[in-house]
């Protein structure tokens, strides 16, 4: 279900409204607004999501029921069955449709959409092919609809040109549809007894929600659940953005396979980041989607799925791994509270379970400060000397036995750099593990600081765990060791992130740079442009280049090395010219006329020998001392434009080192791709060397992406390799520019 990015939202929608005819929805409202407000960025996209208008869908007034059936051993009796239960639950009037029944369950039957007794919010299509049916819906005016029906676009060519149709008719008739390939699990029943933040789930695949949606059974709220499907309309960003607004969500989980448009999905995400809301989601697709045929190095470093990961990391989606993950992690960020410090300890009845978790926490990044002496002492009046309580704390097992395992407790939660305490019990052992699950639960009660407790038996019948642990609203309890550690770290990284969040789209550039008039001259479409071509490129944006003269006689470079100052460096230039020094290409350290003058005669037979066109040959400034640097644009199928920046140079072949970003960013998010970089100590002086200017570096990466954002489809790759990155305050030189043309 992968989508194409590159088309304006804002025109897709104003085709909604004028297709209809009929007064806009909100979402379809709320985006013409934008346009009219001018929230559109330089390339004509929107800046801000549109928050669709759900609450008729999941708390419609009427539903209409088409093919509705109460016959046994029908599909659509059971269907239709659990849907007249859930129009109960939500006080909804529930219509029966069916061309030749009178009545279905007690309940009077309509023959048609246009026989209903009246206007509806909701219609559940239990239709093979729904598509004739939209029209019906649209003159009906009904407001949502869900259609199960399969055989789309999850069965090939000819059923995607199918849900392509389906789409079309949709668009046209003003209604929200959910699926085609979905299910009941928006109509499921949840549980109105459980207080607290809840859980919204989005899953394109029903069953993989399951996990999340039985946590209620363990006292954790869930308030909604979107079955996407095949997103043939509704999609995962739409419930995001929706969801993000709803007080009544603490977390948003979500299990994607595809996303439908990339641009949607990171709009969702930031509003989500805007009002605090954690994102949670699996998203399958990690592996290999092979070779890319890029002419650039940055096409061949970044596959789909690192983009995915980058996007989701930008707009603070937390990606795990697993359903176990996903059910644990959102549960901790929906109910814990806002941390009062980053640090971690870790508390034990056994100093070897003590230091084995405490590894794997620090491993994963967790902050485990070192107790004060002062707490030391403390803790030492209730655990015999000998033990470790530095942190991890050792009670060595007695103390959890009587009146000092909860004084214990209560004085690490006392800590003002503890924000986090964790205790792995990695087995029950009466009466101790009983005692010491109730004094941590009794100490949550009484504080703002999270509490988590790793119950590690594989049973799960003990009353300690059953009741006590569960019971409690304020302990997270997991089961592994893993999970723990994931969610911790995910409730500290969340809280970080939201706390310094700004919205890269409220500085988004609207209009175009005095830059990019000048880059359009130099664009030829469907062209690799030379290097020199694409160094007045680079130029147009403010990326320092060396001083270098392009000539076409033996003669006129010996004058133009005259004039650039020896030693130069020489190369030919020419349109998909692509990896000069493979070919013999490059000539550097000339230092005499005698050698420029056979450098040049050189270049052009080779030339000539590969059946290369040529433009001219480079003379160029030589610089030598730096760190080599590459930074580029590629173009990806789901989001667009993307920003590359890694080791340059040979290194960027053999290390594949490098950190890519979906713009618009800024400048943390530049500086956050160096620290990604597993070369980045060479940036700050290694052996002795002085540290670089990381500060230009990183203005080029943002110049580089406005280029991206201006020039959009029209520059289809962009590699700067190397960007020689000089002494700190000295400047960052594009030594060689590659630019592709779409």
């Amino acid at each position: 279900m992968l989508g194409s990015t590159h088309g304006t939202l804002t025109t897709h929608f104003r085709a909604r409204v004028v297709a209809c005819g009929e007064e806009p929805h909100a979402a379809v409202h709320s985006m013409a607004v934008a346009a009219a407000e001018g929230d559109l960025d330089v390339s004509g996209r929107p800046l801000y999501a549109p928050v669709p208008d759900l609450d008729r869908f999941f708390r419609p007034e009427s539903v209409a029921v088409i093919g509705a059936s109460d016959t046994e051993g029908r599909p659509n009796t059971g269907i239709t069955r659990q849907l007249v239960a859930w129009a109960e639950r939500v006080g909804a009037r529930l219509h029966p449709v069916h061309p030749t029944r009178e009545s279905v369950f007690g309940r009077p039957c309509s023959r048609s959409v246009g026989d209903l007794p009246e206007q509806v919010d909701l219609a559940v299509l239990l239709v093979g092919d729904p598509l004739p049916v939209i029209e019906q819906l649209r003159q009906a005016k009904v407001k949502f609809a869900v259609a199960f029906a399969s055989g789309f676009a999850e069965t090939g060519e000819e059923g995607a040109a199918a849900q392509a149709r389906l789409a079309a008719a949709v668009e046209r008739s003003g209604l929200r549809l959910l699926g085609p390939n979905t299910n009941l699990n928006a109509f499921e029943a949840f549980r109105d007894d459980l207080d607290g933040p809840a859980i919204a789930l989005i899953t394109q695949s029903g069953h993989q929600g399951r996990p999340v949606y039985t946590l209620q059974e363990l006292g954790v709220r869930l308030s909604h659940w979107a079955p996407t499907g095949n997103e043939a309309d509704l999609e995962t960003a739409d419930f995001i953005s929706y969801f993000a607004e709803r007080p009544e969500v603490g977390a948003i989980a979500a299990y994607v396979e595809g996303l439908k448009d990339g641009r949607s999905f990171l709009l969702a995400a930031d509003r989500a980041a805007r009002a605090g809301v954690p994102v949670v989601a699996v998203k399958v697709g990690r592996t290999e989607t092979g070779a890319r045929m890029a002419a650039s190095h940055t096409g061949k470093l970044t596959g789909a799925d690192q983009v995915v990961d980058a996007a989701m990391r930008q707009f603070g989606v937390i990606r795990v791994n697993g359903l176990d993950e996903l059910q644990d992690t959102a549960a901790l960020l929906a109910r814990a509270r806002k941390p009062q410090a980053d640090g971690v300890v870790v508390y034990s009845i056994s100093g070897g379970t003590g230091a084995h978790f405490s590894d794997l926490a620090t491993g994963a990044g967790l902050k485990l400060p070192t107790l004060s002496e002062e707490k030391q002492r403390e803790l030492h009046a209730w655990i015999p000397g000998y033990l470790n309580v530095a942190n991890p704390v050792d009670n060595g097992g007695h103390p959890v036995g009587d009146w000092r395992g909860r004084k214990i407790i209560d004085a690490i939660l006392a800590d003002p750099d503890v924000g986090v305490l964790i205790c792995p019990i990695t087995g029950p052992f009466p009466p101790m593990s009983d005692r010491l699950a109730q004094d941590l639960v009794d100490a949550a009660e009484t504080t703002d600081k999270l509490v988590c407790v790793v119950w590690g038996s594989p049973v799960g019948t003990e009353d300690a765990y059953r009741t006590t642990l569960l019971g409690s609203s304020r302990v997270a309890t997991f089961r592994t060791f893993g999970n723990c550690i994931t969610a911790v770290k995910a409730y500290l990284d969340h809280h970080r992130f939201a706390a310094s969040y700004r919205s890269p789209f409220d500085e988004a550039p609207r209009t175009p740079s005095p830059s990019f008039r000048k880059a359009q001259a130099l664009m030829r479409p469907g062209h690799q442009l030379s290097e020199h071509a694409a160094k007045q490129l680079l130029r147009a944006y403010g990326i320092r280049v060396p001083r270098e003269q392009l000539v076409t006689s033996a003669a006129a470079s010996v004058r133009a090395a005259g004039l650039v100052g020896y030693p130069v460096v020489m190369k030919a230039s020419g349109a998909r010219l692509a990896h000069k020094t493979e070919l013999g290409l490059v000539k550097v350290g000339l230092t005499s006329a005698s050698q420029v003058r056979d450098a040049y005669r050189e270049l052009t037979d080779i030339a000539r020998y590969e059946g290369v066109g040529l433009d001219g040959v480079l003379v160029c400034q030589m610089i030598e001392r730096g760190v080599e640097m590459m930074v580029g644009v590629t173009h990806d199928a789901l989001f667009g434009p993307t920003v590359t920046v890694g080791l340059g140079g040979v290194l960027v072949e053999v290390l594949h080192d490098a950190a890519v970003r979906v713009p618009p960013f800024g400048e943390d998010q530049a500086r956050a791709m160096l620290g990604e970089l597993r070369g980045r100590a060479l940036l700050e002086g290694v052996r002795g060397g002085p540290p670089v200017d990381v500060d230009a570096l990183i203005e080029v990466v943002l110049r580089v992406q406005r280029m991206a954002l201006e020039l959009g489809d029209d520059l289809s790759e962009l590699d700067i390799n190397p960007l020689m990155v000089l002494g700190r305050g000295q400047g960052a030189v594009a030594l060689d520019a590659l630019a592709v043309c779409r």
